[in-house]
């Protein structure tokens, strides 16, 4: 049942609108003042105020502008009985905050009408109000839930970190140097290295398709296949069986089979993967999708290398890359993902294996984790901070007499 608030300093008046009101099953207060009326507000909180304009001492229209300056629950409606309808006076009474006005004299079933009109937008104000309420508990269950994955992503973020082990390794002159750094909490991006024998190393860098959970959980699988123990490291099992007995492009086949008969997705990858003797600085590589390596020569002579290959995953006979080539002392080479290759500037342009090239003839005279930090640093001017996608490196150097000395102080 509504309540209805009825205000005006004629006593007859009010009876006759308190009983036409009780009759259409209203609930009627009365007062005779705006001061009675303030103090009924904030008692009894009427859904509909009708009060007239002209009372002795406070007006209606200040009643009108106290009734929308209170604290209420829900909505008030607030109707104005006037004795005439100017433009200026109903102009007056909008900005107090009035929603209606009824000339005097009021017949009866224009009473009821606008009371009726009144209603129908309080039941809108009404189903506003609940249907706002359950936004903000469905939003808050939503900010619960985001804070809950944002926790497990923080902790997938740290155990992701994990299966990198090492970020840099020396194996006789070669100095091996890791990037990884996710675009989000996660990513689909690994790099890594392991040893072989005692002259040789293997080094491995992939690029899952996609972002998030998915790629990650593909990448922490891979993970196993190329830095696990002895017996569930396949690459290292290959590699094993003797120097030449299996090339590193056949590791790509036996992967890419592996993706399209066991995991059953849509998702694919980029790697390269190589084989380096430490001692001889000779070094076996394939290049299965994967940006082109980028060889920096003692001299400080730059160039690309591959023709590129395809992804593993997405083809039953692909044709992978196999590169060959023997590193000298001061020679070192790059290996880094599209997250570097295909950083993109504000103005669409990308970085690209110019751009990769450039990196490392500025900063010839920087090697190692000094090295990577400041090409990330670069990468993300470039990108002015907008960086998209996983970035990681592998730096492979083959040291010279006198970075030997330095490293090792004698």
């Amino acid at each position: 049942m509504r309540r209805v608030l009825v205000v005006s300093h004629n006593a007859a008046q009010r009876r006759i609108f308190a009983i036409q009101l009780q009759r259409a099953h209203y609930e009627v207060f009365e007062a005779g003042s705006v001061e009675e009326a303030l103090q009924l507000c904030q008692r009894c909180e009427p859904d509909i105020v009708l009060s007239d304009w002209i009372m002795p001492g406070q007006t209606g229209l200040d009643l009108c502008r106290a009734f929308r300056a209170s604290e209420r629950s829900n909505y008030g409606y607030f109707v104005l009985l006037t004795s005439a309808r100017e433009a200026e006076d109903i102009s007056r009474g909008l900005e107090a905050g009035a929603d209606d006005f009824l000339t005097e004299p009021v017949t009866h079933g224009e009473l009821l009408a606008r009371l009726a009109a009144g209603e129908r937008i309080l039941r809108v104000e009404e189903e506003l109000r609940s249907s706002n309420a359950q936004l903000r508990k469905a939003l808050d269950r939503l900010r619960e839930t985001q804070a809950a994955i944002d926790r497990d992503l923080r902790e997938a973020r740290k155990l992701q970190q994990g299966l990198v082990k090492e970020r840099s390794g020396r194996f006789g002159s070669i100095q091996l140097s890791l990037l990884l750094r996710p675009a989000g909490h996660i990513g689909g991006d690994l790099v890594g290295f392991f040893p072989i024998s005692e002259d040789r190393v293997g080094i491995y860098a992939l690029d899952v398709s996609g972002h998030g959970v998915t790629a990650a959980l593909l990448t922490a699988q891979l993970s196993v296949h190329l830095s696990g123990s002895a017996d569930q490291n396949v690459a290292l099992r290959a590699a094993q069986t003797g120097t030449d007995a299996v090339s590193p492009a056949a590791l790509a086949h036996f992967f890419n089979n592996m993706m399209l008969e066991e995991m059953a997705t849509d998702t694919y990858y980029t790697m390269i993967y190589a084989e380096l003797n430490h001692v001889t600085g000779r070094l076996r590589m394939v290049q299965a999708g994967h940006p082109h390596p980028v060889l920096q020569r003692a001299d400080g002579s730059v160039r690309p290398l591959g023709r590129g290959g395809m992804p593993i995953g997405v083809f039953e006979k692909p044709v992978f890359d196999e590169i060959e080539l023997v590193m000298e002392p001061g020679d070192r080479l790059l290996i880094c993902s599209d997250g570097i290759t295909e950083a993109t500037n504000p103005a669409g342009r990308i970085l690209g294996d110019d751009g990769v090239e450039a990196i490392l003839r500025t900063n010839a005279f920087l090697g190692g984790h000094v090295f990577l930090e400041s090409m990330a640093w670069s990468v993300s001017e470039y990108c002015r901070g907008e960086r998209q996608d996983d970035m990681s490196a592998v730096l492979v150097e083959y040291l010279a007499p006198a970075e030997m000395v330095q490293l090792t102080g004698r």
